[in-house]
């Protein structure tokens, strides 16, 4: 590290010596945030002495978890809890799933921080789940299990797409029969989440079928036949059109929380007939600028918070880049440069699915966004990470 001119600097590999800038001037809300209801959808941290290998059950660090996810509160969102962005499917497991959402359903409340959380059926074993009516069952009966779950914890409940359902089911018919029985059975509306095949190949013909507007046109009739029991829909095909489409067409009462990573800025400000909420993972790194534009949004300063997201839109373009589903790994670097966890560690061993030089342009990119809110630490851990992977200044 050398200090030049007042300002910090690091040598990157492959980028000479970076100087970084000033951070931006983000605040906090004084009230809650009106024009959109957003979630930032948190990662989780484990344990620092953890055995946070491919394999091992996830063993959390539960004091700065939850301090994440007051600190997302604090800026005014609201936190999406038990996604895919904290590991569902890749590394955290059903049982720790379960007490996070416990924790997290207890902290909200202290807090008076929104909470939704994601129920799936990932305690189900795929591959030794039996076929027709009765792999139908074992998926309901899981999304039963934590449906009850998030629902005692006084969260929303989001009903997440299910590698389990994927497999045992044969036809459309079969995915609103399932659906539609879960949306019977709930008190209150909850949020539907399609997650594409660049999050996770395993959802592979979601809705039974792999043409788009097939599947749209299922999805679609679903929401139309539940609309009082459907909160709003998270859609995350990273295709802005489809999106702007499919909103157009729900019912009055049914939200679009885009999950489009790519496209957010121009999805959150929205056009003359309308505009997206949002659920996104890429909320819980970049949350500071993303709680400032929404209260230029508050003021009707519209041109301001545009300007601010779309200043954060390289960088999510790069930490979502293929493959899509390490995208996670990001978000926790960027929590570990400023000074969020005690170290650059995930559960799953999932630390490692980004290279050096993805991680690198990270750092670059979050600064040049005016996310890195404490230089001098950011350039010192950055440069712990690259001795520790064999680069030198």
């Amino acid at each position: 590290m050398t200090v030049t001119d007042a300002h910090l600097s690091i040598a990157l590999p492959g980028r000479g010596n970076h100087v970084l800038a000033e951070p931006g001037e983000w605040t906090k809300p004084s009230s809650p945030i009106t024009s959109r209801k957003v979630y930032a959808a948190a990662h989780v941290i484990p344990r620092a002495t953890a055995d946070n290998t491919p394999g091992a059950p996830a063993d959390i660090d539960w004091e700065a978890t939850l301090s994440y996810r007051h600190e997302l509160w604090s800026y005014g969102l609201g936190v999406a809890d038990a996604m895919d962005t904290a590991q569902r499917g890749m590394g955290l497991d059903w049982s720790a799933t379960a007490e996070l959402i416990r924790r997290s359903g207890a902290e909200a409340t202290a807090a008076g921080g929104m909470l939704a959380c994601g129920a799936g059926t990932d305690q189900l074993d795929i591959d030794t789940l039996p076929s027709g009516a009765a792999g139908l069952t074992a998926v309901l009966d899981a999304y039963r299990e934590q449906i009850a779950v998030v629902g005692e914890s006084g969260a929303t409940i989001i009903i997440m797409a299910s590698r389990a359902l994927a497999r045992v089911a044969q036809s459309p018919d079969d995915y609103v029969s399932v659906y539609t029985t879960l949306l019977s059975e709930v008190d209150c509306p909850v949020i539907l989440h399609w997650l594409g095949t660049m999050f996770d190949p395993a959802l592979q013909g979601y809705w039974g079928s792999d043409d788009v507007e097939e599947a749209t046109a299922v999805f679609r009739g679903l929401i139309e036949a539940n609309s009082t029991k459907v909160d709003g829909v998270k859609v995350s095909l990273l295709d802005a059109q489809h999106e702007i489409a499919l909103r157009r067409t729900l019912p009055p009462n049914v939200r679009m929380y885009t999950g489009d990573d790519f496209n957010y800025p121009r999805l959150i400000i929205g056009d003359e007939r309308g505009h997206s909420d949002a659920l996104l993972g890429i909320f819980a790194g970049i949350y500071p600028a993303a709680s400032t534009a929404l209260q230029e949004l508050d003021r009707g300063n519209v041109r301001r918070a545009e300007q601010i997201l779309r200043s954060t839109e390289d960088l999510g373009r790069h930490i979502f880049t293929s493959p899509t589903y390490y995208y996670k790994t990001g978000i926790a670097f960027l929590s570990w440069l400023r000074g969020r966890q005690s170290g650059f560690s995930m559960v799953g061993g999932l630390a490692s699915g980004r290279s050096v030089e993805h991680l690198t342009t990270l750092f670059v990119l979050a600064d040049k966004a005016g996310l890195l809110t404490d230089p001098e630490l950011a350039i010192h851990r950055m440069g712990l990470y690259l001795e520790l992977n064999g680069v030198r200044s």
